[in-house]
């Protein structure tokens, strides 16, 4: 297979929770590929942030803020896009947010607030631009899934229970639409430091059970994820639909490491 087929040149990619952590990495690894990447969040301090970076890199973006879990900023976002750009050949769903705590005592206030965001959020971004992907016949999704789409991470089980959703929901909308040229996909992280899990890994005995089930030994660079979603994007996964590749370190491959 020619290496050109992992090449991004002339797609237009949008990337939701894109400006922190995994999602901010991704824009700009999309843009290094050669697409021009809008990546959105609702601060538009990083949104415009990180829109310079990926037009330093000669690639166009635009700065637009959006909230999963608003809809009409969706809506407003991909019509965006569309009207400037011409077209959104590329999506991914990036937003994303837990809390630990014990199930039992878990306000469902809780529950309903990460459920929004990582699920239903999820499901806003996929069927607005689902949308105008499915009237193109064109369209490549990935989604952001997790290692507890398929093991318990103890006391979370609200995250746990949206990203085996997420799985779920990836695998739905890849039957749906493959056949009419969407192909929708997930990445499940392995054990990344970013802002929304710092505080659960840095020098607690939950960072250290991960780094000893984790065989490569270190929790994963961000940078790392890039690869994956350029493949997803590509012309390279032409033939992968509802798929969740995992990108873990060997996580769930993992037994008894010593």
């Amino acid at each position: 297979m020619a290496f050109e087929k992992l090449s991004l040149e002339g797609k237009v990619a949008v990337v939701i929770g894109g400006t922190t952590g995994i999602g901010r990495q991704i824009s700009l690894g999309l843009a290094d590929a050669g697409a021009d990447v809008t990546a959105s969040s609702r601060r538009l301090e990083q949104v415009e942030e990180v829109a310079q970076l990926i037009q330093a890199k000669g690639r166009k973006a635009l700065v637009e803020v959006c909230d999963v879990a608003d809809r009409s900023s969706l809506i407003r976002l991909r019509d965006r896009v569309v009207s400037e750009l011409g077209k959104v050949d590329i999506l991914v769903n990036c937003a994303g947010r837990t809390k630990r705590g014990p199930t039992l005592d878990s306000p469902e206030q809780d529950w309903n607030d990460i459920i929004e965001c990582n699920l239903t959020g999820t499901l806003r971004g996929c069927q607005v631009f689902g949308e105008v992907m499915l009237e193109r016949g064109y369209g490549r999704i990935i989604n952001i899934a997790s290692l507890s789409t398929y093991v318990a991470l103890y006391e979370v089980a609200a995250y746990g229970a949206s990203k085996a959703a997420v799985g779920a929901l990836t695998k739905s909308l890849a039957i749906e639409w493959g056949a009419r040229g969407v192909l929708v996909n997930a990445i499940a992280p392995g054990v990344f430091k970013t802002d929304l899990n710092r505080a659960l890994l840095e020098g607690t005995e939950r960072g250290r059970e991960l780094l000893l089930r984790t065989p490569l030994g270190r929790f994963g660079f961000v940078e790392e994820l890039a690869g994956a979603a350029v493949f997803l994007a590509s012309e390279a996964a032409s033939f992968v639909n509802g798929e969740v590749l995992v990108v873990d370190g060997g996580f769930l491959a993992s037994g008894v490491n010593q």
